[in-house]
């Protein structure tokens, strides 16, 4: 049995009722389904804006648990590193994945069943296929040039 995720400080399903501006850090946190898509590179297309996520993973990506290595400390190792809050969600939604629980609140869409937050197991991302665990290739060993050849597509 997967472990359950930790709801304390958490008001039941906060996410269905309660604006992303309105919400304390920990139901912020909490929105995050550890996926581990955001920290994938992604490609841009200058004439369409269409943003591509590649496998290429950044630095900091455990691809074991789909998280940060390095989060508390990620700007001191990747200075770009952005910092999503509710302030500047509107400026970087659109390269978020699809599937993203602060891309789909801010678009006024449901949260998927595997959400962590709906079935109460950080491992149903996993097992719905719709994290990156295990699936990612270093930045380091990935030159740039070589990047479109990892796109991947995303679940509709």
């Amino acid at each position: 049995m997967s472990e359950l995720i930790a709801r304390k400080g958490l008001s039941p399903r906060f996410w269905e009722n309660k604006p992303l501006t309105k919400m304390n850090p920990d139901e912020w946190e909490a929105l995050c389904d550890g996926c581990g898509k955001c920290c994938l590179n992604k490609l841009e297309d200058e004439d369409s804006g269409e943003v591509a996520l590649t496998r290429v993973a950044c630095r900091l990506l455990d691809d074991a648990t789909c998280r940060c290595a390095h989060y508390e400390n990620r700007h001191k190792f990747v200075p770009d590193c952005i910092v999503l809050r509710p302030d500047n969600l509107d400026t970087h939604a659109y390269w978020m994945p699809q599937t993203c629980a602060y891309r789909l609140l801010w678009e006024g869409k449901p949260l998927y069943d595997w959400h962590p937050l709906i079935s109460g197991s950080p491992e149903t991302v996993h097992e719905a296929g719709i994290s990156v665990q295990g699936g990612t290739v270093s930045e380091f060993d990935t030159p740039f040039e070589e990047w479109e050849d990892y796109i991947i597509e995303e679940p509709s």
